[in-house]
Order: C-alpha cells, then sequence, then structure tokens
C-alpha cells in the first residue's frame, strides 16, 4: 500500500498534468465525423491544439467559441450559437461535441440548456447532427478526468436504451493511457475471437497517421453515430482502466449492459486475465496465435529480467498508466523510487511504491534525485530533469513532441508488453558502463617517452614483455606461510 499525499506548492514547476478540457478533446477526436468545441477562450483552444499536433503529427480538428471579455460578462449563449451553426453549414459533421473551460464554468455558462434552445430554434438547419455536451472546468481535475467525463457524456447522451442485444458484439471502452496502436492491438485480439468488437472512442480509427482519399474539416475515422446509438446492442462491454468505471456503469444503468474492467493491459497476467474473459464470452479456444505470443513474452520477460532487477525508477504519469507500467516494472524486479502523477484514483493507494505524489515534474526530479534513481519514465518534459540528473529517459504517455510515431506505440496485450520490455531493457543495457582505452594503462616508460616528444610517436614502442599486477594472496595463504 503507497501513502499518496498531494504537493503543497503554491505554484506547478514544469506542470506533468494536462487540463481536463484537453482529455475530452482528445476523446471526442475517436468518434468518425465530429468537430470538438471548446467553449471558452481562443488561447484555450490554441494551446490543446498545438500540443496534440506536435504529439500525433497530424492535422487536428478543433473549434473553439471564441469568448471575449463582453461575451464571458454577458453569457456566452450567442457564441455558442454561432459556433455550432457555423460547424455545421462549413464541414457538417455527424457529431458537434462542447466541452467546457475554467473560463466558462467560472461564469456560470448552462450549455446544456443553451442547446436544447438552439435545436429548437435551428432544428431544420442541424439536421441529424448530434450534439454533445461535457462539463470539464480546467481548474480540478486532469487529462484523464477529461477523457472519462467525455465518454460518460457520449454514453448518456447518444446511447438508446431498449436496442435489441446482439449475440458476439462487445463494446470496448478504452481510457485515455492506451494510444491509437494500443486500441488497434486490442480490436485484433477481439477479433480473434470472432466477436465484433465497438470501441469507444476509437482513437485508433482516426488518429492512427493515415491519408484520407478526400480532404475533411472533421475527424477522419473513429466511431460513427450509428454505433454510438445502437451501443445498447452490445452482449458485453469491456472497460479498460479505473477511469472507464463510470462510463461503463452508466451504459449498465442506461442499457443494461454488463461489463468487466480491466484496471491495466501491460503484463502477463493481466494480459492473461483479458484473454479468459474473451474465450468465456466467445466460447472459443484460445487462438494459436495468441498462445505463440505469450510463450514469446515469457521469453522476452525471461532475457529482459537480468537488466530489470533492482533498478531504481522513477516514473510520472496519469494515474492509470503510472499503475499499468508501475505494475509491470515491479513484476520484472525494479524497485519505484518516486511515483508522481496528476490527480486522484482509487488505484494510487494501491501502487507498490513507498508514496505517491500528486504533483509536478519538479517533484519528480527531486524525488529521483535524492533517491539515486537510474532511470526516469515520463512524458517528454522530462527531458530538462533527465539532463540536470545526467540519467536516462524513456518516455511515456502524452505529449511527446520530440518522437515520431507516437501513435503507432503498442504496450498492451501480449505483443505490446513484449514491445515494452524490449524497449526499456535495450535503454537499460546502454547505460553499461564499457570497457575502453583507459582500463588498460600503458606502462610508466612508455608513457615517459610520450611525455619527452611531447605527443603521442608516430610509432609507439612497448617492452616486448608487460609485467601483471601482482595479486594480493588470499588471508588463507598468509596463515599457512605462518604456521610454516
Amino acid at each position: 500500500m503507497a501513502l499518496v499525499t498531494e504537493s503543497k506548492k503554491s505554484c506547478a514547476v514544469n506542470p506533468l498534468k494536462m487540463s481536463q478540457p484537453l482529455g475530452a478533446s482528445y476523446a471526442f477526436m475517436g468518434l468518425e465525423s465530429c468537430m470538438p468545441v471548446m467553449h471558452g477562450s481562443q488561447g484555450c483552444t490554441s494551446f490543446g491544439l498545438v500540443l496534440l499536433v506536435r504529439h500525433f503529427k497530424e492535422a487536428i480538428p478543433l473549434q473553439t467559441t471564441a469568448m471575449n471579455e463582453a461575451t464571458t460578462i454577458m453569457g456566452g449563449f450567442d457564441n455558442v450559437e454561432k459556433a455550432v451553426l457555423n460547424i455545421r453549414s462549413r464541414t457538417k459533421p455527424q457529431v458537434i461535441a462542447i466541452c467546457s473551460t475554467g473560463l466558462t464554468e467560472t461564469q456560470g455558462d448552462d450549455v446544456e440548456g443553451y442547446l436544447r434552445v438552439i435545436r429548437r430554434k435551428h432544428a431544420e438547419a442541424l439536421g441529424d447532427t448530434a450534439l454533445v455536451y461535457v462539463s470539464t472546468p480546467d481548474y480540478v481535475g486532469a487529462f484523464q478526468d477529461g477523457w472519462a467525463r467525455a465518454v460518460e457524456a457520449i454514453v448518456r447522451t447518444l446511447a438508446e436504451p431498449g436496442v435489441a442485444t446482439v449475440p458476439g458484439r462487445v463494446a470496448l471502452l478504452p481510457g485515455c493511457h492506451l494510444s491509437p496502436g494500443d486500441v488497434e492491438e486490442l480490436r485484433e485480439i477481439v477479433e480473434s475471437f470472432g466477436l465484433e468488437p465497438w470501441i469507444v472512442p476509437d482513437v485508433a480509427g482516426s488518429l492512427d497517421g493515415h491519408i484520407p482519399e478526400d480532404w475533411l474539416g472533421t475527424t477522419l475515422g473513429g466511431t460513427p453515430l450509428r454505433q454510438l446509438r445502437a451501443l445498447g446492442s452490445a452482449q458485453h462491454a469491456l472497460a479498460f482502466g479505473e477511469q472507464m468505471r463510470p462510463a461503463a456503469e452508466r451504459l449498465q444503468a442506461q442499457c443494461g449492459v454488463p461489463f468487466t474492467l480491466f484496471d491495466r493491459l501491460t503484463g502477463l497476467a493481466a494480459t492473461d486475465a483479458l484473454i479468459m474473459a474473451l474465450a468465456r464470452l466467445s466460447g472459443r479456444p484460445v487462438p494459436a496465435k495468441l498462445r505463440r505470443q505469450r510463450s514469446q513474452l515469457v521469453d522476452a520477460m525471461l532475457d529482459g529480467h537480468f537488466h530489470f532487477g533492482n533498478v531504481r525508477i522513477a516514473l510520472g504519469a496519469e494515474p492509470d498508466l503510472l499503475w499499468s507500467a508501475g505494475s509491470f516494472l515491479v513484476e520484472m524486479g525494479a524497485e519505484l523510487v518516486a511515483c508522481v502523477t496528476t490527480t486522484h484514483s482509487p488505484l494510487l493507494a494501491k501502487m507498490p511504491a513507498g508514496e505517491v505524489l500528486i504533483g509536478d515534474l519538479e517533484d519528480l526530479e527531486r524525488l529521483a534525485q535524492a533517491a539515486d534513481a537510474d532511470l526516469l519514465m515520463t512524458h517528454s518534459h522530462g527531458r530538462q530533469a533527465s539532463e540536470r540528473l545526467r540519467k536516462p529517459l524513456f518516455r511515456l504517455g502524452i505529449p511527446m513532441f520530440d518522437r515520431i510515431g507516437n501513435a503507432h506505440v503498442v504496450h498492451v496485450g501480449y505483443r505490446g508488453t513484449r514491445s515494452f520490455v524490449y524497449a526499456v531493457g535495450n535503454l537499460l543495457m546502454d547505460q553499461i558502463a564499457h570497457h575502453g582505452p583507459g582500463d588498460w594503462p600503458l606502462p610508466a616508460a612508455s608513457l615517459a617517452a610520450v611525455a619527452q616528444v611531447g605527443g603521442p610517436p608516430a610509432e609507439a614502442h612497448l617492452p616486448a614483455r608487460i609485467p601483471r599486477l601482482q595479486r594480493t594472496p588470499p588471508a588463507a595463504d598468509h596463515l599457512a606461510e605462518a604456521s610454516a
């Protein structure tokens, strides 16, 4: 059990966490033909837009209601109305998804009421475009909380009760700690059992770095609106990450879909639990390819445990990612000497560490230095701490703006866990000290000859025989000599 504490500093230094509106916007980007909108100032949206563009290296659809001083005082109805109508007329999305910001939350805008009025006034203009709203004040919570609230709002607003159950159809509710590559891996695993996965939200379909045939102003893939409305037809729901519990509970209460929650999918035992659940749902045996992948993972863990043993790791991430990566690292023999996260979660007290601090990257750096950590793990903003401490950095989470291919990183399932072992293990191997020329110094005579000529000669002449250092005899030899 870990002691969970919270930093009491007056301000964050090199922040670890990101805001709720950004997490909600990211979730909405997993819906097909969707336009996410931040209800707030232009600056709030611009920051989130730049961050996601730098991480995914893709065009990111994200709009704003462009609140200013006057509209903040008088109320934002006109801005919301104009934004919805302009987006509808220009890009014709299937879904317009709005999330609040700290500015409009503090002002007290009733956005749900606004949307009901706008729907009545412009029923013909809006047509069948779905409107979704989620409250995400950025002065509380973090990225993970925004994602969780957005997915719950999607289920609450769009999933229709009373839909007939379709055998073999499974709803997948992935958390924000899973990359598009992770989500795609989950899709393949579920389909290998003959099941039909409906993923909400499906960032693997929209942010996997593909080139569309035609330009679109909205998201380029993801969960279609028809699936969102018929989500209640799923035979079962699988939620991944503690953050997805509210959305799974909402789907069960609203549409009667039972669910199973997996707190992590990185690791041998964690993946085994998922595979056995899918085998029960499908009534099929585990496919041969998954059995082979499991065997490969066991071999990879055997190869890697020599390099993980007793390694001291400082880890900073969102709670679900912290739990997933940290638990597996400890299973591999590493030690978590510093754990820093962004927001509260029931998983924090279960972390296999002495303490978990809700803080920033300055806290992570300070704790890593005090504990003499061997390796830092966090997103790209940890690179300065890595340089100052002269410790290697394994980049994990969002944002990773100084690497490419971030959408295709896979750390879940047997294959993803195997890749995680190799990536971390290879980084640790790079830190092993290797022998160099300084490990076999020249004899004193040779060094003196070099000094006389003022530098290394064109030809180096060494004595025919270089005497070896005399080994000190062990204590037993001394005792034998004394007795003689």
